[in-house]
């Protein structure tokens, strides 16, 4: 439970007013935000938020007075947080501020979780690590890895998603990297995407297999369900190391061939740790990301053919930004974007509308943060009629915070 004299929650007000209105004061698109009593205590960080089977669920991980972390989740209703549960502990995982854990209600019953766990030798060298439940969160089976390549490299930036009774894993895998966390031109081998299924008891179905044979190192993965199957997207990284947003399609038992949402030209030799955001309803597809060819902006593309093509991109921001964006589809024509934005004080998490001609509301000021790694990437989902958003609050001891608006 949270002090209300170290609440992180700001003003919600129109950005570019000369004066900020009472904590949570609405804007024409969003109601007020309300700070909610969350299930995370102190020592918690790195929220995962997911929405499926009619459950909205929050996964983090809580550090143990005695060591190690637990990974825990809880299910909102009703405006409300349920109380917390674990999945699992260890004192062996790999924590990351970009790659960490989730808890995903794949049906009214079956939900996933995965996590990370080192193996002997480099803090670069761990496994992917998932478990599945069928009864909804309160028990799982035991952990299986997706991939069984057996080498002392990094595999992680997991996605998991809904597969008809059944659920599919996407990760990034670095098995022919040959170790270590070098991530610039020059690098042996190249991180690759892959994928398997895995079933409601927890064990994989067949093999794994390559979606890309050369990708951004360490960019997050996000997934969605269209009308016409899912769409994964990912940071790209081409032979002259331009690292643009690619998306695959799963289709008729195989995943298409990679094609970039935008061609931004963004020759980077490094991993900027900034992976991209995808939203789908029906056919209409949404990805939003960061990108810095010239200067660094926030983009968002929209497709009206489930991923095949998109329209051009929509400047969200631009020049001093930090990204870590997410993004909710709302109809066939506007989606939300959420962001973080450096500030005076730190650091200011920010949503706004658009549609595919720009912006369709002002921006709003959702809560206070920090550019400091220990902040994470800030999660938002659509819940009922409103936004669910989740973040770190790195002051120590670091926290947990939700926050609800309803939409207008």
């Amino acid at each position: 439970m949270k002090a209300t004299a170290t609440r992180t929650l700001a003003c919600l007000a129109t950005l570019g007013l000369a004066a900020c209105g009472p904590a949570g004061a609405p804007d024409a698109w969003l109601g007020a935000v309300t700070e909610l009593d969350d299930p995370a205590g102190p020592g918690s960080r790195y929220p995962h938020l997911a929405v499926g089977g009619g459950h909205v669920a929050m996964s983090w991980l809580q550090a143990l007075p005695q060591g190690g972390f637990a990974l825990q989740h809880a299910r909102l209703r009703d405006g409300t947080w349920g109380p917390a549960a674990t999945v699992t502990t260890g004192d062996d995982w790999f924590i990351n501020w970009a790659d960490f854990p989730s808890v995903v209600p794949l049906d009214a019953t079956n939900w996933a979780a995965h996590w990370l766990q080192q193996k002997p030798g480099s803090v670069y060298t761990y496994d992917v690590r998932i478990a599945a439940s069928r009864d909804g969160g309160k028990s799982w089976s035991a952990p299986m890895s997706p991939h069984d390549d057996g080498t002392p490299t990094e595999h992680g930036f997991v996605t998991l998603f809904a597969a008809g009774d059944a659920m599919q894993a996407v990760w990034l895998d670095g098995r022919h990297t040959g170790g270590g966390h070098d991530h610039a031109a020059g690098a042996d081998g190249a991180m690759t995407v892959r994928s398997a299924f895995i079933g409601s008891d927890g064990r994989r179905l067949g093999t794994d297999v390559e979606i890309d044979a050369r990708a951004c190192d360490c960019c997050q993965t996000d997934a969605a369900l269209t009308a016409e199957g899912p769409v994964l997207v990912y940071r790209d990284r081409s032979d002259r190391e331009v690292r643009d947003i690619a998306l695959v399609r799963y289709s008729g038992g195989q995943w298409s061939e990679p094609a970039h949402v935008h061609d931004d030209g963004w020759e980077i030799d490094a991993c900027p740790v900034n992976g991209p955001a995808v939203d789908a309803l029906g056919r209409t597809v949404v990805v939003a990301w960061f990108t810095a060819p010239d200067v660094p902006r926030v983009r968002l593309a929209f497709s009206q053919d489930a991923g095949r093509t998109f329209g051009p991109p929509v400047e969200v921001a631009s020049g001093d930004i930090a990204g870590r964006v997410d993004v909710v589809v709302l109809d066939d024509r506007r989606a939300i974007v959420s962001w973080l934005q450096p500030s005076a004080g730190g650091a200011e998490i920010r949503a706004q509308p658009f549609d595919r001609d720009g912006p369709a509301g002002a921006p709003v000021v959702i809560a206070s943060s920090s550019v400091q790694r220990a902040s994470g990437f800030p999660q938002m989902v659509r819940a009922g009629g409103g936004l669910l958003f989740a973040w770190t609050d790195a002051a120590e001891p670091v926290q947990v915070r939700t926050a609800y608006a309803t939409l207008r």
